[in-house]
């Protein structure tokens, strides 16, 4: 029985609850802690999060002009490919399999894991099952190092391979399923994180400023204001990472020409500026100081505590865990649709190309599944994504400044959505971009260099397949 094609079922909502389960995931809850210790006060870091919703939005505004002049499945690929040619887009889909995609699902499944623990005391990351193998960290050079690694099985990493193979497998019955799920779990962590909002902004008595003042150690390094609040955009971005996995799915979104844009300003908007007030409440409830010590840079947690008592540990726990469920099913359900367009290139496993009866990229779903488990078994997932942050942010450089190419190459193409303040909100984008590219390269080589290694290492993988490419 052949394949069906992919079939149209989502709509704004749906789209829009895409967008946003995808990027609530466990981010919001811990990133504060580094960027307080990082920058020093409470402004700063409603500075560093303002500047984070502001280039998110910049970049989905310009991704809604690409989706609507390529409204196929693939997203990025698509864009990059149509832009730059094949090579450009397999050295993206390489990334985005290796390590973006897999390693954020096998990161986020881990923590869930071990917020699993929360209630179920067996379930570490303390213990393995089995043999297990540690290795040393490694200094390439002065400024780069990589590991220590330790690569075996916890109950923490079980549970996340249990997580990760349910929700692959509920994913291949078909898009409306997995989105069903995804409108109901991010329906509930939007509500749990506006609950936090309203508690702490409001129903809290602010903490005394002299009292939440944070004062570093004599050892921490300080960094002059602009470049700190460039440095921890790594934080806050990756918390705000996965707004374009709407744009994967396009073959199965309703007129994707004018849904996706529309949904990519509604999400981004609405997570972004809840994540700016869960910052607020934080600093309202905990203060500077009790953010930047925050027990393993738990905020959230900490938050809860001081708002409910002790029992607002293991609430909040809960409320992570219903985010990082439903971030990790539009994680899975979205990147699927990226292999399946690369193998129709002829860039990726051919048996990716096919759809299965129910009009899901089933070989995609399963092989993405099984490169997931094997990242959570090396315990190297955390260093894998800061090694890719800068990659991900060149790719979101090359994407954008497509706008611009496009407009010059082929000023004639039907354009459904145009880029709202065109040329001002695109370049405000590429500065601000290529402004942390910059910070990155001078203040965090040991995840820049490594990071540029891992997407040239695509190259001879390209050279070695292109044979089978069709032309650009």
């Amino acid at each position: 029985m052949s394949a069906p094609g992919y079939r149209r079922h989502l709509g704004v909502f749906s789209s829009t609850m895409l967008i946003a389960g995808s990027m609530i995931g466990s981010g919001v809850f811990i990133v504060a802690a580094d960027m307080v210790r990082t920058g020093h006060s409470g402004s700063f870091l409603l500075i560093a999060w303002g500047l984070t919703a502001i280039l998110t939005l910049f970049a989905a505004l310009s991704y809604g002009e690409l989706a609507g002049l390529f409204p196929q499945a693939g997203g990025q690929y698509t864009y990059l490919r149509e832009i730059y040619g094949p090579g450009t887009g397999f050295l993206y889909g390489w990334t985005f399999f290796v390590v973006i995609e897999c390693g954020t699902i096998a990161a986020v499944a881990v923590g869930f894991g071990k917020y699993l623990g929360s209630f179920f005391p067996a379930v570490s990351d303390a213990v393995w099952i089995g043999p297990h193998l540690d290795l040393p960290m490694v200094h390439l050079t002065r400024a780069i190092a990589v590991g220590p690694y330790h690569l075996g099985l916890t109950p923490a990493r079980l549970s996340a391979i249990a997580v990760v193979a349910l929700l692959s497998a509920v994913n291949l019955y078909g898009v409306k399923l997995g989105t069903r799920i995804q409108d109901l779990f991010t329906v509930a962590k939007i509500g749990g994180l506006a609950a936090l909002v309203i508690l702490g902004l409001w129903l809290h008595p602010a903490v005394a400023p002299a009292a939440g003042a944070y004062h570093p150690a004599t050892h921490d390094p300080v960094l002059p204001f602009l470049t700190a609040l460039l440095v921890v955009q790594t934080g806050s971005m990756f918390s705000a990472d996965a707004w374009n996995s709407v744009t994967f799915i396009a073959g199965e979104v309703k007129r994707p020409e004018r849904t996706i844009p529309l949904s990519l300003l509604i999400g981004t908007t609405m997570v972004c500026g809840l994540y700016i007030l869960a910052n607020g409440a934080y600093l309202r409830v905990l203060g500077p100081a009790g953010i930047a010590n925050a027990p393993q840079d738990r905020v959230g947690s900490a938050a809860l505590e001081a708002l409910l008592g002790s029992g607002g540990g293991l609430i909040m726990a809960g409320s992570i865990l219903v985010s990082m469920f439903g971030c990790l099913n539009g994680l899975i359900l979205s990147g699927a649709r990226v292999y399946q367009r690369m193998a129709e290139d002829g860039l990726f496993y051919p048996s990716a190309a096919k759809l299965n009866v129910h009009g899901v990229p089933g070989f995609g779903l399963w092989i993405q599944a099984l490169w997931t488990c094997a990242l959570t078994l090396t315990g190297t997932y955390g260093q894998l994504l800061d090694f890719v942050m800068l990659p991900t942010i060149l790719f979101y450089i090359f994407t954008v400044g497509g706008v611009f190419i496009l407009r010059w190459r082929q000023p004639d193409l039907p354009r459904p959505v145009r880029v709202w303040g065109y040329p001002f909100v695109p370049a405000l984008y590429l500065l601000g971009a290529a402004a942390i590219v910059g910070a990155l390269f001078l203040y965090r080589p040991s995840f820049s260099w490594p990071g540029l290694a891992l997407v040239a290492a695509g190259w001879p993988v390209y050279l070695a397949v292109r044979p089978r490419a069709v032309p650009a």
